[in-house]
């Protein structure tokens, strides 16, 4: 066997084992068992349903409704009236897109943003709790590491199967 063949097979077991960590890491964040603790931790009255739109309009905003509804894998219809429901709790607003008038775009309000605020001193402790016994070092490699995964993966064109040979 050769030495490309021995480093091919053991970049594929890496990247299953990295594949089954995302997949795991996924599914824990995916639970909503977890979106209620934090929501329980940040000591804040919100469905659970509309945590998690509302920490990306504050992390991503202003955002549309349809780019929002693909980044949580949810219906366009069901976001759209998730939106609707955060903005008479005063939590974000809707303003016209900068460049296309006819599109919306969901932007957090001062009273959201305290609330994200509260959600992110919630994460704080409970990333403490989870990192514990990490070295600083390697906490910080992880994160420049996981932002370089990100930025990389979320240029990477998607593939399309059709244009295979079979």
């Amino acid at each position: 066997m050769s030495i490309k063949n021995v480093q091919n097979t053991h970049i594929e077991e890496t990247l299953r084992e990295l594949h089954g960590a995302l997949l795991e890491i996924v599914g824990v964040m995916n639970r909503p068992q977890r979106d209620e603790a934090m929501i329980r931790e940040a000591g804040i009255a919100l469905d659970r349903a509309l945590f998690p739109l509302l920490v990306l309009v504050e992390r991503l905003g202003p955002i549309g409704v349809v780019e929002l509804a693909d980044r949580v894998g949810r219906d366009y219809t069901t976001v759209s009236r998730q939106v609707a429901k955060m903005e008479t709790l005063g939590l974000i607003t809707r303003q016209a897109n900068a460049s296309d008038r006819r599109v919306r775009e969901a932007v957090v309000t001062a009273q959201g943003k305290a609330m994200t605020a509260r959600i992110d001193e919630a994460r704080n402790r409970i990333a403490q709790g989870i990192f514990s016994r990490w070295e600083n070092e390697d906490i910080v490699g992880l994160a420049r590491l996981m932002r370089r995964f990100a930025d990389d993966i979320k240029d990477e064109a998607p593939v399309n199967t059709q244009d295979q040979p079979s």
